[in-house]
C-alpha cells in the first residue's frame, strides 16, 4: 500500500475538500484527485460522496478511516524505528510552531539529551494544522501549539500562559500608529477579542498569518504588531523593539499535545523537562508584562 495515497486520503477526510488538502499537500487538486481514485480502485469501493459543497466520507470510508490512521502510524514506527543510529536505542520527534523553538523546544531537547542519554532525537517546524497531521500520522509524539486540535488518539495539557503584547520598532511609540500597524492573525478567540477591544484597528490593510515570524518583518520596517511577550523579549533588550503604553494585552495559552502511545518513561523524562522550561519562559514573559504595566501606568501619570 502507498503511503502517499492514505496520507492523501486522511487529508481529504479532515478536511472535507479535495481543495483544502491539495492546499495543505502542497500539490495540485487533480493530484489529490488521482490519488483518492487509486485507492477507491484498489479497495474497489467509493471512499467519497463528491458535491459542490465538498467531499463527504461514505460508509466504507469511515470504516477506512481508522486502518488508514494505523497503517500509517506503524510505518511510521517502523521507519523511526530502523533509522536509529548505532548508540540509541529509543527515538521520540517533537514539532513545534516557529516561536515556540527558540525558549521552549531548544531547551527540552537539551533536558532531554541530560536525561536520556540514549534518546535518538528530531525536530520539525510547522503550523498548527501540519503538526496536527503529523502527531495522528505518528510522524511527531509531541507538538507545542498555540492552538491544539483533540484528535483521538492524542493527550492535551496547558504548558504555559503566554500573552501578546503590542510592540513597534520606533522609540517612544504611542498607540497613534499613522498606518504602521499590522494585523497578526492568532486565531479565532484573539481576532474576536482584538476586534471587541481595538476596533479601530481591526483592517489595517496589512495581515499575517506567520506567527512570530512577523517580528523579523517589523524590526526591519516603521511598523507595529502584536508578538508573544516571551519571544520579542530579546528584541526588547537589543532595543529593536519597543512596548506601545496603553496597549492591552492578550493571553495566548501554549499546549503541549502528546501521543497516547507514546513510551512512558520518554513523556515522564519530557514532562519533567517542560515543566521547568515552561517555568522560566513564563516568567520572561511576565517581565515584559510587567514592564508594559509600568509604562503604562507612568504613561497615565504624565
Amino acid at each position: 500500500m502507498d503511503i502517499t495515497l492514505l496520507k492523501t486520503f486522511l487529508e481529504v477526510a479532515s478536511t472535507g475538500s479535495f481543495v483544502a488538502a491539495s492546499d495543505r499537500l502542497f500539490v495540485t487538486q487533480s493530484a489529490v484527485s488521482l490519488r483518492v481514485q487509486r485507492l477507491e480502485d484498489t479497495l474497489g469501493k467509493p471512499l467519497f460522496t463528491r458535491s459542490k459543497a465538498g467531499a463527504e466520507l461514505t460508509g466504507a470510508g469511515r470504516e477506512f478511516e481508522g486502518y488508514a490512521q494505523s497503517m500509517i502510524r506503524i510505518w511510521e514506527e517502523a521507519r523511526q524505528q530502523v533509522a536509529i543510529p548505532d548508540g540509541f536505542t529509543r527515538s521520540m520527534t517533537i514539532g513545534a510552531q516557529y516561536s515556540l523553538w527558540p525558549r521552549l523546544g531548544f531547551r527540552l531537547l537539551d533536558g532531554l539529551q541530560a536525561r536520556m542519554p540514549d534518546l535518538n532525537l528530531r525536530a520539525e517546524l510547522g503550523m498548527p494544522d501540519r503538526l496536527t497531521r503529523f502527531l495522528i500520522d505518528g510522524t511527531i509524539q509531541l507538538g507545542l501549539l498555540y492552538m491544539p486540535q483533540l484528535r483521538p488518539g492524542l493527550a492535551i495539557e496547558e504548558l504555559m500562559e503566554e500573552e501578546l503584547v503590542l510592540v513597534a520598532s520606533w522609540p517612544n511609540p504611542t498607540m497613534d500608529m499613522a498606518g504602521k500597524y499590522v494585523f497578526v492573525d492568532w486565531g479565532p478567540e484573539f481576532v474576536q477579542a482584538h476586534a471587541a477591544v481595538l476596533p479601530e484597528l481591526t483592517n489595517p490593510g496589512m495581515t499575517f498569518s506567520l506567527g512570530a515570524m512577523v517580528a523579523e518583518y517589523i524590526v526591519n520596517r516603521q511598523a507595529a504588531a502584536y508578538l508573544p511577550a516571551r519571544y520579542v523579549k530579546k528584541y526588547l533588550d537589543s532595543g529593536q523593539l519597543h512596548l506601545i503604553p496603553g496597549a492591552p494585552s492578550f493571553p495566548y495559552p501554549v499546549w503541549a499535545v502528546w501521543r497516547e502511545d507514546l513510551d512512558p518513561e520518554v513523556r515522564a523524562a519530557a514532562t519533567a523537562v517542560l515543566r521547568g522550561v515552561g517555568d522560566a519562559a513564563e516568567l520572561a514573559g511576565d517581565a515584559v508584562v510587567g514592564s508594559l504595566r509600568a509604562i503604562s501606568e507612568d504613561n497615565s501619570h504624565s
